[in-house]
């Protein structure tokens, strides 16, 4: 057989273009909206330890694009969806593609994060996994965090329900959010996160509610005097995989990628829970009242807050609503 030089050039091209495509599907792209660094930044840190378990026990690569720069969380949801990106990790996008994860969100769920942790960890956070992946063909490997909520003002203290009563609170346009504070008898005002300093710095609106990171990190503790920190509300992080991708990959290779989105998931919750504690002594430092209600005190915050949004959820979720009891159930074993 003789080659010719024409036939050795088609030859090698195509090997390249085998190479580069093998290549290609060889890499996981995940993205997240959280700045890269990550001592400051729990999805930046779990997403760089993932890289770093992956690449150094696989043949796969792992390229991040952190900061949003593939889109907003919603967005990411979507590219996951559609193939176009392998992996993600997110939080409050997850329960518009799985509704089931928005029973998450009821306030005064969680009395501490361990208890959050034992509950996501346990049978309660497989069974929402594998009902999500059913959804909406995303796995969750493992869950992070977002951290707890809590409220600020620039008013008075809050102690009890019965402080919030005549102030106006940002909130997210989520309907969930709305019924909670009405139900805490506060007055619920939805207003576009990029909005929000200008509103507390004009009055439209008295207080708002964040996790400490992001009232820190973003100055909020500069346009507001009180925090209390209630912890309403417990957001975790997902840490969701393409199922499509993932089943395209080696039996050994999943064993990696799963554990290092374990490992991910926990290097996030760390590293929030370092954020938090730095952020509530910087707050603190720079003039800000702290408040941390007595458990008397909570129970009556979730007394107030818990029904409306319990009712809303009802509602909403149908069939799916049973995944408020199992929850339920699931937070009154792990405490």
């Amino acid at each position: 057989m003789r080659f010719t030089f024409k036939s050795i050039a088609v030859s090698t091209a195509v090997v390249m273009a085998l190479a580069t495509s093998v290549a290609q599907a060889q890499t996981i792209r995940i993205a997240h909206v959280d700045p890269d660094e990550w001592t400051g930044s729990k999805k930046g840190a779990a997403a760089q330890i993932f890289r770093n378990i992956v690449e150094g026990e696989t043949g796969l690569s792992v390229e991040i694009f952190p900061a949003g720069a593939l889109g907003n969380e919603d967005e990411l949801v979507g590219q996951v969806q559609e193939g176009l990106l392998q992996m993600a990790i997110v939080s409050g996008a997850m329960s518009k593609a799985c509704p089931a994860a928005s029973v998450l969100d009821i306030p005064y769920t969680f009395a501490s994060a361990t208890v959050a942790w034992d509950v996501l960890d346990g049978e309660f956070g497989e069974a929402l996994g594998e009902h999500c992946l059913e959804q909406t063909g995303m796995r969750t490997l493992a869950y992070g965090e977002t951290g707890f909520r809590n409220f600020t003002n620039n008013t008075r203290e809050i102690r009890t329900p019965a402080d919030m009563e005549g102030l106006k609170f940002r909130v997210q346009p989520i309907p969930l959010y709305l019924e909670m504070v009405s139900g805490l008898g506060g007055e619920p005002t939805p207003i576009a996160w990029t909005e929000l300093p200008n509103a507390l710095s004009t009055g439209v609106v008295d207080g708002q509610e964040n996790p400490v990171g992001v009232i820190y990190n973003n100055g909020l503790h500069q346009l507001q005097k009180y925090m209390t920190l209630d912890g309403h509300v417990y957001a975790a992080d997902f840490l969701v995989i393409s199922d499509e991708f993932y089943q395209s990959l080696t039996a050994a290779e999943q064993e990696v990628v799963a554990r290092a989105a374990v490992v991910a998931g926990n290097m996030g919750r760390s590293i929030q829970q370092w954020t938090s504690a730095e952020g509530v002594l910087a707050v603190q430092a720079e003039g800000m009242q702290i408040y941390s209600p007595t458990a008397d005190e909570l129970a009556m915050f979730a007394e107030k807050a818990q029904p409306a949004v319990v009712e809303f959820l009802r509602g909403e979720l149908g069939d799916d609503a049973a995944w408020i009891d199992q929850l339920q159930a699931a937070v009154a074993a792990a405490q």
